[in-house]
């Protein structure tokens, strides 16, 4: 079990380049990687993409690479766009004649502009650069899942107190249960009685009827199975190496509509307050599972 929560860092200086990976995880349902690369590097985002989902099947990482080449190293080859360059200067002078503005466009100005500097990067290049970036990358994600996988054991024990909170919550409505049946047939009796009935014995047809209609409306153990059920998928989650948090997310709803079932055939006031309690407990339990990846 991991947590969707890390961090990881990573360098690596080969042949002359330097890279820095950071590599940030947050909450999210689905995964989401975002990356930082310099410019012109662009082109190697997909790989890094690649590298990323390999390792993360949920939550949101921010990577964020920072590269630095030697004087000696040259990662693209610089070309200024003139024909593009010369028509920015012609529109913006006319604009500015237009407008009334007084001085004329600086180069700076031209050289901001969108397209007329450009780098054109070489497959080699993007290849060196990769070596560099994939070695620092590797390392910043095995920092980052080493974090997750502690702060999962954390998050592990918290679920598995959950677990046995509502398990002790269940063993007492399942202490309780019989007692709801014995408590209506005596109330029933009594409204008989106060009615008027005449009953000859206590094992009358018509009030074993009820009786029995009673105890089918009311049985819970059908709910209790399926909660057990649901117990053992937990610890298997609990074990698995695998991605867990999606399952996780199910069984919390599954067993919250379990002991709502509980709630609504109970017909019982004891029963009924550990219908909170275990609704709360579940709540918990479903806001940490939030956090599993």
């Amino acid at each position: 079990m991991k947590s969707m929560t890390g961090y990881g860092r990573g360098e690596c200086a080969k042949d002359g380049l330097k890279v820095v990976t950071e590599i940030s995880t947050v909450n999210r349902k689905q995964a989401e990687v975002s990356t930082s690369l310099p410019r012109n590097l662009d082109a190697l985002e997909s790989r890094v993409r690649e590298e990323v989902n390999r390792r993360v099947s949920r939550g949101k990482v921010n990577v964020r690479i920072n590269f630095t080449a030697g004087e000696d190293q040259v990662t693209g080859e610089l070309r200024v766009n003139r024909a593009l360059a010369k028509a920015y200067q012609k529109e913006f002078s006319a604009l500015a004649k237009e407008l009334g503005l007084a001085g004329g466009v600086s180069l700076e100005t031209i050289l901001k502009s969108p397209g007329v500097v450009q780098v054109d990067d070489t497959a080699s290049n993007l290849d060196k650069a990769w070596a560099a970036i994939s070695d620092s990358l590797l390392v910043a994600l095995d920092a980052m899942v080493a974090m997750r996988e502690r702060e999962g054991r954390h998050l592990a024990k918290d679920l598995q107190a959950r677990i046995k909170s509502i398990k002790t919550g269940l063993q007492r409505v399942k202490k309780q249960a019989p007692e709801v049946l014995i408590r209506y047939r005596t109330q029933l009796l009594e409204r008989v009685k106060q009615a008027g009935v005449e009953i000859k014995n206590e094992d009358d047809e018509r009030l074993m009827k009820e009786l029995v209609f009673f105890a089918d409306r009311s049985d819970i153990s059908e709910e209790l199975t399926r909660l057990d059920s649901h117990f053992k998928q937990f610890e298997d989650c609990v074990k698995s190496e695998e991605p867990v948090g999606r399952t996780l997310d199910f069984l919390a709803q599954e067993m919250n509509r379990e002991v709502n079932t509980i709630g609504s055939k109970a017909n019982d006031a004891v029963i009924s307050r550990e219908v909170v309690f275990l609704k709360t407990e579940l709540e918990k339990f479903r806001e940490q599972v939030q956090n599993v990846e």
